[in-house]
């Protein structure tokens, strides 16, 4: 007599984006599952109550952030452990993307449960969608240091990065961010700054970083709400290809910058003297 196969359900794990700004922008797989797993982990119970509400959500909720400590990351474990489906929110948008939730995932997928993800809105995405740079490559960083030395000295280290970049940043620094991008890598470096994308005040603009700091001091409201700062990435420097540049920077490793201008001179057709004075403007 064949016996009938035991199947194994696995509690899991489900990641939820929910919406950045528009309600509506909340899918309906989201909904579903927030609705039937057993509890809810949010950045922020106060915040997403009221988004829960809207939805007619009444699944428990509890607390879970950076700042929560060991005991409350092994009470959700322990409540997988049971066999109970549980899901992660952050405030708006992907959670674990400059949000909580990183050790929750890793520890749920050490102990073999399931872990979902449920795809939705992302502020990253969101705004690169409409940045009109580059979107093949790209690299996303964070919120830039808020002291102004760390934070020039993370985009000299980006001085070069020929990917488009993409930082969150704080209102309230915005201005100081932008001043720094245009002190160190120039005033025609593009910029994109994207504000309170699918809210009532939305704003998508894409000006040179002189420009830009000119438009965000002009209006105080641009220093308001939540936003996503985009910079070109590298594309070379007075009239000289970044692929020669490059070369430039490996040669004067090895060499006097005097020979290396030259030997760069001679295989990349540049000459010698652009180089070289390229080089006494920017050393290594």
């Amino acid at each position: 007599m064949n016996e009938a196969a035991v199947v194994e359900i696995s509690p899991t794990l489900y990641v939820v984006a929910t919406p950045i700004g528009n309600l509506a922008d909340m899918v309906p797989r989201a909904i579903e599952v927030l609705q039937t797993v057993a509890l809810i982990a949010a950045e922020d119970t106060r915040h997403s109550r009221t988004l829960l509400g809207h939805f007619d959500i009444d699944t428990p909720l509890v607390a879970y952030h950076d700042h929560s400590n060991n005991a409350a990351l092994e009470r959700l474990l322990a409540h997988l452990r049971a066999g109970k489906d549980l899901a992660l929110i952050s405030d708006a948008g992907t959670p674990l993307v400059s949000d909580p939730g990183y050790r929750l995932v890793d520890l749920a997928l050490k102990e073999g449960f399931k872990v979902v993800p449920i795809p939705g809105a992302c502020a990253v995405i969101a705004a690169l969608s409409v940045a009109g740079l580059p979107s093949d490559r790209f690299m996303f960083e964070g919120f830039l240091p808020a002291k102004q030395h760390a934070r020039q000295g993370v985009l000299k280290a980006l001085l070069r990065e020929r990917r488009t970049m993409i930082f969150y940043e704080a209102p309230h620094r915005l201005k100081d961010s932008v001043a720094d991008v245009l002190a160190v890598m120039g005033p025609d470096r593009t910029v994109v700054l994207a504000r309170e994308i699918t809210k009532l005040f939305e704003t998508v603009k894409r000006l040179p970083a002189a420009e830009m700091l000119d438009f965000i001091s002009a209006d105080s409201n641009q220093q308001r709400g939540e936003c996503v700062l985009l910079i070109a990435g590298f594309s070379g420097d007075e009239g000289m290809p970044v692929e020669v540049i490059e070369m430039l920077d490996i040669l004067r490793e090895e060499l006097p910058l005097k020979q290396a201008a030259a030997l760069c001179a001679k295989i990349s057709g540049i000459k010698k003297n652009q180089l070289y004075q390229y080089g006494i403007e920017h050393p290594l």
